[in-house]
């Protein structure tokens, strides 16, 4: 580095405040300010202040704006030159920056990707990559991913999708090809949420998860990704605003505020030295713990948090931790920061964007993805009785939460064009009229496009509409197609008396055309599901 630092200034790189793409002129001049006042190492990216974190509870409406990802890169650019020290851009960019900004590639949730076979894992590492190169196209080089959370609670109301499944050996294994996607282009990666948000039922942007298991169990489990993360250099390790009493001497602190759990679990008994970032410090579990402005701030690091994401009191916690901490703890967390910095090699060259988005590639992955993760859960009915069906005006289609004009439909028409039905929003159709139309068909064939990825009420799926699916399941031959979350299918009664059921997990263009070609075809699919179902 060519650069001598303060203590005060390096204390500064600790901090990661939230900036927002689609923010007001005044809002970006007053990070600018910070930026140059403080020294902060970094920013962590969003896409604006009503999406953000916990700010999505307001109910706020989020504006898009096509532009998004062009004032993305000029925000990178504009921020950088404030800086004396190269700031290191964060996002959070699970399944691509379409989580954040919009008209990017969109690749498919983890839990898709943990649908495909073991043999095909060279597809999650393609994923890692693709992200990599979008990330670093925009300027940014540090991505808040992947999951290494073991999703073993259906009713976890914030990992599910964003979880590789629950096979402990599998998360790891994905989420190691996926770091090393993005490594391999010079993106860092994360793991998270440690020590395992998977076994809990409260969102942590809202209140605090406490997990009952002991280290034992954890060991077993929960810890197992991080592990093996930690025997291949992961670089970097994010905190769980989740309390594990049995690690905290009986307490519900969360584990970002824990130094048992991140100083002596993470740090001294699995042996970590790389990069450890704390969850988001304006997250409710633990936002409003302190009255006192920068004490939570102090907190963090003072447990064992090198990064302080989201922190909301920069000036007054930079001034905690320089009363509080020691020299030789401020440049243990400072000399990490810095090895971050020049392994994606912002302190040795002139920063700039490199290429752009390319499509064409997501879209060429994202098909090779479907073909690979589309999984059979039922079979007894063969396409020739389908076809036979059809010819006797036996067969019938419904769409639901979707057009029946859907690519799903509009691929196998070329073999099946038999009626078509939808309810894609319950104040446009009348779904008790629609029940009756379908009573002179024998079989159906059904694209349930489930409304929400999140299991909160119930998917978002109405309850005429897991009426109408109960009916149909005990009257009809149903070939269903569910697009969407795996989680659904134990909601939807009788399910287990479908002729057919195939999870696609997508919604995406390219999912659809493979999900129409696998069944006009009559192809094998490859996938298993990632969580364990039990059908009603």
């Amino acid at each position: 580095m060519n650069f001598e630092l303060t203590l005060k200034q390096k204390i500064g790189q600790f901090f990661f405040p939230a900036v927002f793409i689609n923010d007001s002129e005044e809002n970006i001049l007053a990070t600018e300010a910070l930026i140059k006042e403080h020294t902060i190492g970094g920013l962590t990216f969003f896409h604006s202040r009503a999406s953000a974190a916990t700010n999505y509870e307001s109910k706020n409406k989020i504006v898009f704006n096509d532009d998004s990802y062009d004032r993305l890169k000029e925000l990178v650019t504009r921020y950088q030159k404030c800086a004396k020290v190269p700031l290191l851009i964060s996002i959070d960019a699970e399944w691509g920056l379409a989580m954040r900004v919009e008209k990017t590639p969109q690749y498919p949730y983890a839990i898709t990707l943990g649908a495909l076979p073991l043999s095909q894992k060279y597809l999650v590492y393609e994923v890692g990559k693709q992200i990599g190169l979008d990330l670093k196209s925009a300027g940014v080089h540090y991505n808040l991913a992947p999951l290494a959370d073991v999703n073993n609670n259906p009713n976890n109301p914030v990992i599910g999708y964003r979880s590789f499944g629950e096979d402990k050996e599998k998360v790891a294994i994905f989420a190691l090809e996926y770091l090393r996607g993005m490594s391999d282009v010079g993106v860092l990666g994360c793991l998270k949420h440690f020590p395992g948000h998977g076994n809990t039922n409260v969102d942590s942007h809202l209140g605090l998860p406490v997990l009952q298991e002991t280290l034992d169990d954890l060991m077993q489990n929960e810890l197992y990704p991080f592990i093996k993360g930690i025997e291949n250099d992961v670089d970097s390790i994010m905190i769980g605003h989740l309390a594990v009493p049995a690690l905290n001497a009986g307490k519900d602190t969360s584990a970002t505020l824990s130094k048992p759990i991140i100083e002596e679990l993470l740090r001294e008994k699995l042996g970590y030295n790389g990069l450890v970032i704390s969850d988001a410090l304006n997250m409710h579990s633990v936002s409003n713990l302190y009255d006192e402005k920068g004490r939570l701030e102090w907190e963090a690091f003072n447990a064992g948090n090198d990064v302080l994401c989201f922190a909301e009191n920069v000036s007054e916690g930079i001034q905690q931790i320089l009363k509080n901490a020691t020299p030789e703890r401020i440049d243990e967390s400072f000399n990490r920061i810095v090895r971050c910095k020049e392994k994606v090699g912002i302190l040795q060259s002139k920063i700039e964007n490199t290429g752009g988005l390319n499509f064409a590639k997501a879209s060429a992955l994202n098909t090779e993805i479907a073909k690979y993760c589309s999984t059979q859960v039922i079979d007894t009915v063969d396409f020739k009785t389908i076809q036979k069906a059809n010819a006797d005006q036996k067969l019938a289609k419904l769409s639901l939460y979707k057009s029946a004009e859907n690519d799903f439909f509009t691929t196998i028409n070329s073999e099946l064009n038999s009626p078509e039905f939808e309810i894609s929003a319950l104040d446009t159709a009348d779904v008790e009229t629609i029940g009756n139309d379908l009573k002179p068909f024998q079989y159906v064939i059904i694209s349930l496009f489930v409304p929400k990825a999140k299991p909160a009420n119930n998917f978002e799926i109405d309850v005429q509409i897991f009426d109408l699916l109960s009916k149909l399941l005990l009257t009809k031959k149903c070939i269903i197609y569910v697009f969407g979350n795996p989680y659904v299918l134990p909601l939807i009664p009788n399910l287990n008396k479908a002729a057919r059921l195939i999870q696609v997990y997508q919604d995406f263009l390219e999912f659809q055309i493979n999900a129409g070609q696998q069944l006009i075809t009559n192809a094998a699919c490859s996938g298993t599901l990632p969580v364990k179902i039990v059908l009603l």
